[in-house]
């Protein structure tokens, strides 16, 4: 950043972090050098819809930042009523997919925006049975993931599954 002096790096890192959008641009000139403008945006928007299940704990569903979306760990909590649908692993991974789905769809994005899923699993013997449901959602170019085995999950469920995204 040549020609960039102190004031202007002042002026951007001063910004208040509790705006949604906040934008500084300063132009100093000196010996024909500009510094650059700056123009920020990445503030965190949350991310929640009554189509999936509220969050269990103090966390949000899903965190918006520019355009990349964290999506908490869902487990298989029916929004509607929200009971635990937890009769097997299928239909368990199931209902998590669907409650992704649906945080997915409040963001405005779906599983082809989807680049890295965590897997979390209390039997990796169920590991086959998961990937038969999982696949259904992520036809071509699947994303990046990783699945272990855990000991103990929230509510003593048999999987949580967690995602990133990008638009």
């Amino acid at each position: 950043m040549d020609g960039c002096y102190p004031l202007c790096c002042s002026v951007v890192s001063g910004l208040s972090s509790s705006k949604k959008e906040a934008i500084a641009s300063v132009i100093v000139n000196k010996s024909n050098y500009s510094c650059l403008i700056y123009k920020f945006t990445a503030m965190k928007k949350i991310i929640s819809t009554p189509n999936a299940p509220k969050a269990i704990g103090p966390y949000s569903q899903a965190v918006l930042v520019d355009n990349t979306l964290y999506c908490s760990g869902q487990i298989a909590i029916n929004p509607k009523n929200g009971v635990l649908n937890n009769a097997n692993i299928t239909t368990e991974t199931n209902q998590i997919m669907q409650n992704l789905e649906a945080v997915l769809s409040e963001a405005e994005m779906n599983f082809d925006n989807v680049v890295k899923c965590s897997i979390f699993l209390k039997d990796m013997k169920q590991y086959t049975d998961v990937n038969k449901v999982y696949a259904e959602y992520f036809n071509e170019n699947p994303p990046a993931r990783e699945a272990v085995e855990v000991s103990v999950l929230p509510r003593n469920v048999n999987i949580e599954i967690s995602l990133i995204a990008v638009k």
